[in-house]
């Protein structure tokens, strides 16, 4: 659930599986109907506020070079400073 952006609550997921417990498992159509709505009901621009706050950690309002290369290295790309200048 977290690798799809969402930061549930240990209560909240036990209440989600509780509420579609089929013999103490959830089917992938269960799941992928629950998923699809929450992500649907969500703001797209939280999400590009989100990706971009991780950029830009210095807070400046804008993704400098120096945050694409500290982005980079964390990723473990190997980006000369010319192509990450072209993003």
């Amino acid at each position: 659930i977290r690798a799809l952006g969402f930061d549930m609550k240990k209560a909240e997921v036990l209440k989600v599986l509780r509420d579609n417990d089929k013999g103490g498992l959830m089917e992938f159509n269960d799941f992928a109907k629950i998923m699809s709505q929450r992500i649907l009901a969500r703001d797209p621009m939280d999400d590009l506020r989100r990706a971009f706050k991780l950029f830009d950690d210095d807070n400046a309002g804008k993704i400098s070079l120096r945050n694409l290369r500290r982005v980079a290295k964390e990723i473990g790309d190997r980006l000369e400073d010319d192509e990450l200048q072209a993003m």
